[in-house]
This record gives structure tokens, sequence and C-alpha cells, in this order.
């Protein structure tokens, strides 16, 4: 399987690169939706390539759909791989396939938090309220994205398991009810979050894992950011991806972005994230109870439920992170 992979990455590097040999190929831990490899070529230009192949479906964005994203927000100043080829057609590589150039650095996030001091956390939610800013600054005329309205698919994808809570219920219903006025339409990452950040000596290195990139409000970056699972065991003091406060999250974006952040607004935001989050435990749980993925990671995951459900009554009366 690797030496025919190889071959026809070869095949389809030539046109980029040139001539170009393929080694050392090694597919690596980690990626929900695809497949991910790490490998070397002969050529100076992109001596380490990092390639994504996976199936189309209905979740995620295209591989040249997404190529073209990360394009657009390299060119707004977001840091992001670059990208050396992507297609969607199976025919080369039999799936559709991203490559990119690989960014040396760190992506496991306890290892992360283990090699920053307070000046080093500080300096590393600066920079993603600025990554976070860059991203929503991107040209998006013309790229073929579609805008999401998040409690409307979250809505249905519990609708379609069949199964809800009580406190997803309610907190559905005060969300409907409760819905600020919708700010202007930005290119959103959909996943920007601990774990999908690349870290290295100077801090931010890259963005990745943009398969969820829609057209939205730059809240939900935002807030999905600020979630408790994406702190991974950090104090709520620690709000904002474990790093620091998530008011000095949202000032330090506000000064990237020149605009300002409506606190409330955001409130409301943090709670969709967070029933987001519950919806996405449930549905893990499901894969496992229903034996289509017996897995004890999913069943783990499950359990969550109660954790986000007890996160969701804390936000809707006035607790919650800050």
């Amino acid at each position: 399987m690797s030496d025919e992979l190889a071959r026809g990455l070869e095949r389809v590097l030539t046109p980029v690169l040139g001539e170009v040999e393929v080694r050392d190929l090694q597919r690596l831990t980690g990626g929900a939706s695809r497949t991910t490899w790490a490998f070397s070529t002969s050529s100076a230009d992109a001596p380490a390539l990092i390639l994504q192949t996976g199936p189309p479906d209905d979740v995620h964005a295209s591989m040249e759909l997404e190529a073209a994203v990360q394009q657009r927000a390299a060119a707004a100043g977001a840091p992001v791989p670059r990208i050396v080829a992507a297609d969607n057609s199976a025919a080369a590589l039999g799936n559709p396939y991203l490559i990119c150039a690989a960014v040396a650095g760190e992506t496991i996030v306890r290892r992360i938090y283990r090699g920053l001091d307070e000046e080093g956390r500080a300096r590393l939610l600066r920079q993603c309220a600025e990554a976070l800013a860059a991203v929503h600054r991107s040209d998006f005329d013309g790229v073929g994205l579609s805008r999401v309205d998040e409690l409307a698919d979250w809505r249905q994808r519990l609708d379609e398991m069949g199964d809800t809570t009580a406190t997803f219920e309610w907190t559905f219903r005060q969300l409907e009810t409760g819905r600020p006025a919708p700010s202007p339409t930005r290119l959103v990452h959909g996943d920007f979050r601990m774990g999908n950040l690349i870290v290295d000596d100077s801090g931010l290195a890259a963005v990745l894992d943009w398969e969820l990139t829609h057209l939205g409000e730059v809240y939900e970056d935002l807030a999905w950011f600020c979630v408790r699972a994406w702190r991974f065991g950090a104090p709520s003091a620690l709000g904002a991806g474990g790093l620091g406060g998530v008011e000095a999250f949202l000032v330090s974006y506000e000064e990237a972005a020149g605009i300002a952040v409506d606190r409330d607004a955001f409130r409301w935001w943090l709670t969709v994230a967070t029933l987001r989050w519950g919806v996405i435990c449930r549905y893990q749980a499901e894969r496992h109870l229903s034996g289509q993925t017996k897995s004890v990671e999913l069943a783990a995951i499950g359990r969550r439920v109660s954790e986000t459900e007890w996160d969701l009554l804390d936000l809707l009366t006035g607790g919650g992170p800050r």
C-alpha cells in the first residue's frame, strides 16, 4: 500500500515540483475524518510534506475548497501550512487529497502546556487571537463557502439521533428566544481550538484542520475556543484554551481585529458552542451504543454529556468562564 501510494504521490507532485522522489512515507495518528501521512521528498523546495486523504462527505469541506480557504487565510496573515496540491478526484490516489508543507512544532496540548510559563501562555493566547482576526478578515468572495446557522444545524443533528435530554431542550428554547442580532458575515474556521494548532518555541506556528470552514459570525470561532473541553483540564480562570482568561482573549482579539466584541452576544455563542459539544458527545456515545463503532474512547466521550449539561445550566444562570 505505502509503495503504491508513494508512486502515486510522485506522479501528482511532478507537475508542481518537477521530477521528485517520495521517501519515508509514514501514516500518522490522529485525524477523525481523514487519513494523514507524513513523507519527505528529494525536492529542495518541499523536503517535508503532509498528505491528507479521505472520501467526500456532506459535513466536511472538499479538499480543493479547504486548500483555497487556507490560501485566502494565508493572504490575510493567518499562519497556515503552505498548500502544495489538492484534488477532489479519487483518480490519482484512490481518494481526494490535500498536500501541504510540514510545519515543525507540537500539537499535543498537555505537552504544549508543560512547555509554557505564564509569559508564554499569555503570548500564545495573544497569537491565537491575532490568528483568528486574520482568518476573519480573509476575502471569501467567490471561494464557494456556504453560510451555516449553527443553532438550527445542531438542532437538526440532535433530532436525527432521536434522543435528547431535558437540559438540551431547555437550552435550545432559551437560545431561540434570546438570539442576538446577527453580526457581519465572515469566513469562519469552524474548529479553532487547542489540539488543532501547531506550537513551536516562538509560539503559534500554524492553524490546522480547516475541513469545517464555512461562512458565519466571528463569535462562533471565539466561543468554540473557550469551551471547557478545549482547555484540557485547566481551571476556569484559564477559560480561553487553557491559556488565559476569556476577557484577556477577547480584548486581544478586539485589538487585532479592530472591532468590538459584544460580551452578551459572546455568552450566547459560548452557550451554543457548549451545546454543540454536548450533541457531539451524545453522537459519539450513540456510535458505540448502536454497535456502529465499538470503542471505549467513544463511550468515554459519551459520558461527558452530563458534564456539558452542567456547563449549560451554569452558563444560562450567569456562570461560566470569564
